[in-house]
């Protein structure tokens, strides 16, 4: 095919599974708030990796989500969160998993990726390159809601709306791609668990020479099949963004049988969605299109 111009393109997603009404339509306008405002970095000339983060921190700051405030309680009653952020241009990458206290841990993982030094820094590790890089933490009770905190008393385990992350994939106008996932995992998860949205290539990943990915669902079954490089793999044996998304899941539904959605883009800024999921929350905006497009 003829490579298109570059412009800039954004995709976020609220996470896969099944909501009640009410936050269905919370996800919905959540999504579309989180593609406005990556749009608006790229746009102002901001990076694809500034985007996906500006993006990724409204989700996490957004109680319907599972990520940041809002994000499901483990089997303690705690916290634990995971996130990563990759950067096509150049492969850097940072990533955090099961730590308390940070409101934003995006922006943690890419303090990580700019260290330059691990990828992945987890549990007190994490906490501790969190105050040496000026990340302040938040008290724990300031990211339990009360539909979390009900759901763990009862013991509730009806994941369907917890279960899922949220994230971004951009290109920006020099022609980078970025890519970001944040989760609070499963409910009820065991402590120290850490899923696919901290593992560079299961739940993320950003190569300028393909494209970008962002995974939500069953992490361990995205861990099994990489699936985030797994479906730009697609793309370099030549599938179309679309069909390349849809295969990756078709794949991985063969194989384990998991709910799993993904967004991804190729380096021209094309876009692919697919989920065997009941919902998946989804907005994008492209150049000559700066109406949200909702896919759910």
């Amino acid at each position: 095919m003829t490579a298109r111009s570059f412009g800039p393109v954004i995709v976020v997603h609220g996470g896969a599974g099944k909501a009640a009404t009410d936050v269905v339509e919370a996800r919905r306008a959540g999504v579309r708030a989180a593609v406005m405002n990556g749009w608006q970095t790229l746009t102002a000339g901001g990076s694809a990796v500034e985007a996906v983060e500006q993006a990724v921190k409204m989700l996490e700051d957004d109680p319907a989500f599972n990520a940041g405030r809002g994000a499901c309680l483990n089997r303690d009653g705690e916290i634990e969160l995971d996130a990563s952020i990759m950067d096509g241009r150049d492969l850097a990458a940072g990533a955090i998993g099961a730590v308390k206290r940070i409101a934003n841990p995006v922006t943690l993982a890419r303090a990580v990726m700019e260290a330059g030094g691990p990828i992945l820094l987890v549990g007190e590790g994490a906490q501790q390159f969190a105050a040496v890089v000026g990340i302040q933490e938040c008290a724990a009770e300031a990211l339990v809601t009360e539909r979390q905190h009900a759901r763990w008393t009862a013991l509730r385990q009806e994941c369907a709306e917890s279960v899922g992350t949220v994230g971004a994939v951009a290109l920006d106008r020099a022609g980078h791609l970025a890519a970001a996932t944040s989760t609070g995992g499963l409910p009820l998860k065991a402590p120290g668990r850490v899923g696919d949205s901290a593992l560079i290539g299961c739940g993320t990943y950003a190569d300028d020479q393909l494209g970008a990915a962002g995974c939500t669902g069953d992490g361990e079954a995205i861990i099994k099949l990489t699936l985030a490089k797994t479906a730009l793999e697609f793309l370099r044996e030549g599938e179309e963004p679309m069909e390349a998304a849809r295969r990756a899941v078709r794949e991985l539904t063969a194989r384990t049988g998991a709910e799993v959605g993904i967004i991804l883009l190729d380096r021209y800024g094309r876009i692919g969605v697919a989920r065997n999921t009941a919902q998946m929350a989804c907005a994008w905006i492209r150049e000559g299109n700066i109406d949200p497009e909702i896919f759910d």
